[in-house]
């Protein structure tokens, strides 16, 4: 059995009062859930997080450099966050992606340093409107999956986690049905099974795109989905924790 797992990402979203306040209320009300919490709040709060999750919520950074240190302005690299207690590292956002053009194999050091740094990978992929509406989203998917399979081979995935975001439903209101979802989900770990079965039964597949309270259930109810990388509503606690429950429920 696959621990479910829900990541919240709060993009470039709160301030001290604000995360302090959001903590307060999650931090009580996720102990005892056998799903997995874990927040990934903007790297100038990670240290304030870290004093708020308590035992039952996990730290996530939302990126990382694929240098270990060295003359690289404004980067952060995996052995800082692993310092400030992060345990998970978000590479390849489809926000990387389009808005500062991070290809696959940039992606794929990315991943490389996370787990050089003891920081478990959640890798994101998916494809654009115009791919799916194109009949390519599986070969867009495979494409970046093998970027990271070429560069750290298939034994990583045994623990790391991937998130299958489908560009077009982020930020948008439109999510992918149930049936769509799966159907990628059940892609993704039978690209991995053809290579190992049993990284492939290990590996957590997360769905990220317009998850709400309200449809987390009805996502999280497909066999290969386990869990959600979570946007927008990770920043109301009702919702993230409805969000939580419904993993905990499909586990």
């Amino acid at each position: 059995m696959r621990t479910p797992l829900v990541a919240g990402n709060w993009k470039m979203n709160g301030s001290r009062e604000a995360n302090q306040a959001l903590m307060r209320d999650l931090a009580e009300a996720v102990d005892g859930l056998s799903a997995e919490v874990v927040v990934c709040p903007p790297f100038v709060y990670l240290e304030q997080v870290a004093g708020l999750t308590g035992a039952a919520i996990g730290l996530g950074a939302q990126d990382l450099s694929d240098q270990d240190a060295g003359a690289y302005t404004g980067e952060v690299s995996g052995a800082m966050l692993r310092d400030l207690g992060c345990r998970y590292g978000i590479v390849g956002h489809s926000e990387r992606r389009t808005l500062y053009g991070e290809d696959d194999a940039f992606t794929a050091r990315k991943f490389s340093a996370a787990r050089r740094h003891g920081l478990v990978p959640i890798l994101c992929v998916g494809e654009q409107l115009e791919e799916r509406e194109g009949g390519i989203t599986e070969a867009v998917i495979g494409r970046q999956l093998d970027a990271v399979l070429e560069l750290e081979r298939v034994a990583a995935f045994g623990e790391a986690v991937i998130a299958y975001e489908p560009v077009w439903a982020i930020g948008t209101g439109r999510t992918a049905t149930p049936e769509q979802a799966q159907e990628v989900h059940a892609f993704i770990r039978g690209r991995l099974e053809a290579l190992d079965a049993s990284v492939a039964a290990r590996a957590r597949i997360l769905y990220g795109g317009s998850v709400k309270a309200d449809n987390a259930a009805e996502l999280f109810a497909g066999p290969d989905i386990d869990g959600g990388l979570i946007g927008g509503a990770s920043l109301k606690a009702a919702d993230f924790l409805a969000i939580c429950k419904a993993a905990d429920q499909a586990g």
